[in-house]
């Protein structure tokens, strides 16, 4: 397929589904959605390139996964899809949502071996209710109902989105530059995801795994004076915190790697770079809310974490408690899925010589299972 580039897009908010993951994040076994398409896409039809169209975050987490060419999406999907034609220099482009998750090998066949130069092919099913339109009933037999994946000329399509005019799909820009439509037989199985409802309809998703993924964070932050100290979100009696760009939380920093850690995204130098006036003296409690509420966009659910402070000074016996239960709250899990250590360094090395504090940090995640809503 060395003349045609394939477009996924998913760049949409998925407003209309109601659940915590966003709806290319659910899982099926160990892959999220959007990897499940851009995988069995490639290994049936082998394009020359594949782009996947998506948001900033999402592309910062997508990149981990797969080594497809990711483009930022636009307001809009005719924003979107110019945004991949800048960077398609085939002479066909085969368009696709990813909500349209479950393929129909033969029905793209179909498609592509119905390509013409200013064409645009389209899949298409018959409608077989009764139709209303204006409150009056309509031919049933005039009607098609559109579906994706669509194949167009690329310079025909680029040539119809360089206007102002918005178009709901591939085929309806090409027809407004005199290109031809044309028409081959859709799939029922090509049903596209769009609010919970719809996942009874794809039987080409399976359960997600049910593995336990675990993660290792460790951060170290030497002692300035003058400056609050906090650990786990709560204040510690000190004359000294941390040197730091934000609070220098150095027991959440740490989970916040292991977090990372455990679902592959990297460090939390990627996400928070402390080379950004954005977080500087920024509150590490704001950040780990943040992190969780990635994780659970990206379709992970958090098990448990278990941190480990190892610090000559200050005493922390006192304040254990207070930390288990302000992460927890932070986390959003009971108490007992939180547990808080502490332990010197037995006055060995630089921890010993009162210079600083180390903590190390193990969380798990567990796949969302939709398959219980």
């Amino acid at each position: 397929m060395q003349d045609i580039t394939l477009v996924l897009l998913g760049a949409g908010s998925a407003s209309r589904f109601k659940l915590a993951p966003k709806k290319q994040w659910l899982w099926s076994k160990e892959k999220p959605i959007w990897l499940h398409v851009a995988d069995n896409f490639q290994a049936i039809h082998g394009f020359k390139e594949t782009i996947i169209v998506s948001s900033k975050d999402d592309i910062q987490s997508m990149s981990n996964f797969a080594d497809y060419t990711f483009i930022e999406g636009g307001s809009s999907r005719q924003a979107s899809l110019k945004n991949a034609l800048e960077n398609i220099s085939t002479p066909f482009v085969l368009v696709s949502d990813i909500a349209r998750c479950c393929l129909d090998n033969e029905m793209i066949k179909r498609v592509i071996s119905a390509k013409k130069h200013r064409s645009c092919v389209v899949p298409t099913l018959n409608t077989v209710d009764t139709l209303y339109y204006q409150n009056a009933p309509i031919d049933r037999e005039l009607t098609k109902i559109i579906q994706t994946p669509q194949l167009s000329c690329t310079k025909t399509l680029k040539e119809a989105l360089a206007t102002k005019t918005e178009f709901t799909d591939d085929s309806s820009a090409i027809a407004s530059q005199q290109g031809e439509v044309i028409f081959v037989e859709g799939s029922v199985k090509a049903h596209k995801l769009t609010t919970i409802e719809d996942l009874a309809k794809l039987p080409c998703l399976e359960k997600p795994s049910t593995k336990t993924l675990t993660g290792f964070g460790i951060d170290i932050h030497p002692f300035e004076e003058g400056k609050q100290m906090v650990l786990c979100g709560v204040e510690i009696d000190s004359a000294f915190g941390f040197k730091a760009h934000s609070d220098g939380d150095v027991a959440i920093h740490a989970l916040i790697d292991a977090l990372l850690g455990a679902a592959g995204l990297g460090d939390i130098g990627e996400f928070y770079p402390d080379t950004s006036d954005e977080y500087k003296g920024a509150n590490s409690a704001e950040l780990l809310k943040d992190t969780i509420q990635r994780l659970n966009r990206l379709g992970y659910v958090l098990g448990n974490v278990d941190l480990t402070i190892i610090a000559q000074t200050p005493r922390l016996l006192n304040y254990k408690k207070a930390m288990r239960f302000n992460l927890a709250n932070l986390l959003n899990l009971t108490p007992n899925l939180v547990n808080i250590k502490a332990t010197t360094a037995e006055k060995l090395g630089w921890i010993g010589r009162k210079e600083g504090v180390a903590v190390e940090a193990v969380a798990t995640l567990y796949y969302y299972d939709w398959t219980q809503q």
